[in-house]
Order: structure tokens, then sequence, then C-alpha cells
């Protein structure tokens, strides 16, 4: 009976991720300087999630829910703006003159945060459902 709560729970954990993903390339969307300085745009982070929760302790736990596989980086993400007198433009070569720029674009990432959000109220509610019913039975019981 505790599974369905598991497997709710790990929906909202996954969701929460990809929205704090999400959040991230909204909130970096204009960066094109690294830690350091360096002209290196931020690129896009996708989540991937799988099937089964691997932190579960039992192998029937296992192979319920759904988890974070990874989060990776878009190395392709980037678009390049025309800006020869900008001092983040590229010196030499093909993209000369050219300020490259993370390729994300809010309107898309704003879906996709509504779409995490629906998925993570969807998962309260089946949490909330299964409790409701855990504790009908109890009553049941008693």
């Amino acid at each position: 009976m505790y599974g369905a709560l598991d497997i709710s729970t790990s929906g909202m954990i996954a969701q929460r991720t990809r929205l704090t993903a999400i959040t991230a390339n909204i909130a970096n969307k204009d960066a094109i300087l690294d830690s350091q300085g360096r002209v290196n745009p931020y690129r896009r982070r996708h989540v991937f999630f799988a099937p089964g929760d691997p932190s579960a302790h039992t192998p029937a736990g296992r192979s319920l829910g759904v988890h974070v596989a990874g989060i990776e980086a878009d190395q392709d993400a980037i678009r390049y703006e025309y800006q020869p007198g900008s001092p983040f433009a590229v010196k030499e070569g093909r993209w000369k003159g050219y300020v490259p720029k993370p390729d994300i674009n809010p309107v898309v990432e704003q879906i996709n945060a509504m779409e995490a959000v629906r998925a993570y109220e969807a998962n309260v509610i089946a949490a909330e459902a299964s409790k409701t019913m855990m504790a009908q039975a109890m009553r049941l019981i008693a």
C-alpha cells in the first residue's frame, strides 16, 4: 500500500528537479561569460527521467516510480548575433564579429515549466488520494 505513496513522491522529486533546471535556463538566457570571465555561453539544461527508483529499499520498490537519469547540457544550443564592436565578439574565423549567446527560448521554457508544475500537482493529488484510501482502510479495520 505504501508503494503508491513512493511512486507519487518519486514523481514529485523528479518534477522538482526538472523545474529547477528550467528555472536555471530562464535565469541564464543572457549569460555569455563563465565564472572565470571567459566567453562561454550558458548551455540549456535537459533533465532525463528513467523508470524505477534506485533509492528504494526493496527490489519491488526499485521497479516503481521514476528517477532523474541525468541532467545534460545541450552543447549545440548556441546562437550567434552580429555585434562586431562588442568586446565579446569572436575575433577570427567563420564567426568573426559575432557574439555567441545561449539559444534559450523563454516561451518554450515557460511552457515546460507549466507542464512540470502540472505534473507535480498531479503527483500531489495522487499522493493525497492514496493517503485518503489508507485512512479509510484503517477505519474499516478498526
